[in-house]
């Protein structure tokens, strides 16, 4: 019997567990599923004899290698900044490794180790960072093959509601972890090349540049910019393409609501607030307005942001329960994001028979014959319910998929990596449409720029 040490039974999780339980008579599997909080666990083992579910602190130096040095692999679902603490063991214990998190520098690091002890660290092989390299690389290596030339690549991916599930002003709950969602953007300015122009986005503006994009028989969205395009160059090897441009998609309106909480200060992170275990909705949101001894705490706000008691942005905020005065955020010495989040926590947690709704848009413009040509290809996926969400599908599956190959030995080139050589994207690609995870491509008339870019 094989071991599969999963840890970290997040939201992500369930679906990983589903797909390598139904493969696990035939493949010979068993996992252990560990975390922090035993429940979390238990709750993702049902009744077999395939699994286990096993209480990890994975600050805990002895229980950790412990379970890692019983793995056949380690599969590692933590929080990004921890997997380093899983590689370092995993390089130690020779034991291969697969994430679904962007490569960090750290784990860069032991590239010629890993490589040395032949083993394969997979990394960004979720759904964005996953499915995204991989769904974008067959189509430009088809290209290349053709004989044609990338000269423009954008790609979008946002994590929605599904409309049957779509009941709030915001067109949004939360399906990944919320912090993440109330930090976007933070760290430096987005940058991007538009035919052949650099471009950056200071925080402050982000979510006042968006470009739309319609998705047949799904409507109207909009997108905003990610941090770093430009490292996609290298990575798909398009350091000559003219544009590059990432971003994140939602529901049209709600960037320009979200940059209400930018222009507030209430997404900083920085510093912690005084007090914040007794302050109510209404205290907080106070915090950031003007001194008035006439005016009410509604009344400022909407002054100070210029929004009109018409305005839908007004309802939006009103749905949030922001002027509370009874409802006490109980967080102490929390920064203004952490408070936030709380508060967006309260609406925006999926419900037992909500479902979500994936969304992922790429545009590839060529040079072909002489001519200028463009392929966009979109995928959408609806989820099942509050646990099995259409999030957990398209990050647990193709995490779930890579770790069987590298188990069975059909994905080998060592290295610390991400899925973009062919060996490893198709066979990838090939099984996730079994799953429904399927692109649709269509011929387009070539854009060139976007006006919403510029």
């Amino acid at each position: 019997m094989r071991n599969i040490l999963i840890i970290g039974a997040g939201k992500s999780t369930a679906q990983l567990v589903k797909y390598l339980l139904e493969k696990a008579e035939k493949e010979d599997l068993y996992l252990i599923i560990a975390d922090q909080v035993l429940s979390n666990a238990e709750r993702l083992v049902r009744n077999t004899s395939r699994a286990k579910a096993v209480e990890l602190n994975i600050n805990k130096i002895e229980d950790r290698r412990k379970q890692i040095a019983e793995a056949d692999i380690v599969i590692s679902m933590l929080p990004a900044f921890l997997h380093n603490i899983v590689a370092e063991d995993c390089l130690e214990l020779a034991k291969n490794l697969v994430t679904a998190s962007y490569i960090s520098d750290e784990m860069l690091k032991m590239d010629a180790e890993v490589k040395k002890k032949g083993l394969v660290f997979m990394n960004e092989v979720g759904l964005d960072p996953g499915i995204d390299h991989m769904s974008a690389m067959r189509i430009i290596d088809r290209i290349r093959d053709e004989g044609g030339k990338i000269i423009l690549f954008e790609s979008f991916c946002g994590g929605l509601l599904a409309p049957e599930s779509d009941t709030n002003l915001w067109n949004y709950k939360f399906t990944w972890n919320p912090r993440n969602v109330v930090l976007a953007g933070q760290g430096g300015a987005a940058e991007f090349i538009q035919e052949g122009t650099y471009k950056y986005i200071p925080y402050h503006r982000l979510f006042r540049r968006t470009e739309f994009l319609d998705v047949e028989n799904h409507g109207r969205f909009e997108a905003y910019a990610n941090r770093n395009s430009l490292k996609y160059r290298s990575i798909y090897g398009l350091d000559d393409v003219l544009t590059l441009y990432r971003g994140t998609m939602r529901r049209v309106g709600f960037s320009r609501a979200w940059n209400l909480f930018v222009q507030l200060g209430m997404t900083d992170d920085s510093y912690n607030l005084q007090h914040t275990e007794t302050m109510s909705y209404r205290e907080f949101t106070n915090l950031f307005l003007p001194y008035s001894p006439n005016d009410s705490v509604e009344l400022k706000l909407r002054h100070m942001l210029r929004i009109d008691q018409d305005d839908l942005l007004w309802d939006k905020l009103l749905e949030l329960d922001l002027f509370n005065p009874d409802k006490i955020l109980n967080l102490r010495e929390a920064t203004p994001a952490q408070c936030l989040q709380h508060i967006l926590e309260n609406k925006w947690t999926l419900e037992e028979t909500d479902k979500d709704m994936i969304v992922m848009y790429h545009k590839f413009g060529f040079l072909l014959n002489g001519e200028q040509k463009q392929i966009d290809s979109t995928m959408v996926i609806i989820g099942e319910n509050q646990t099995y969400t259409a999030m957990a599908k398209t990050v647990g599956l193709p995490v779930a998929i890579a770790a069987l190959k590298i188990l069975n030995k059909e994905i080998t080139q060592p290295g610390v990596q991400l899925p973009i050589a062919r060996e490893v994207y198709e066979p990838i690609l090939k099984e996730l449409e079994d799953y429904g995870i399927v692109f649709k491509e269509h011929d387009m008339p070539y854009l060139g720029y976007n006006p919403h870019h510029l």
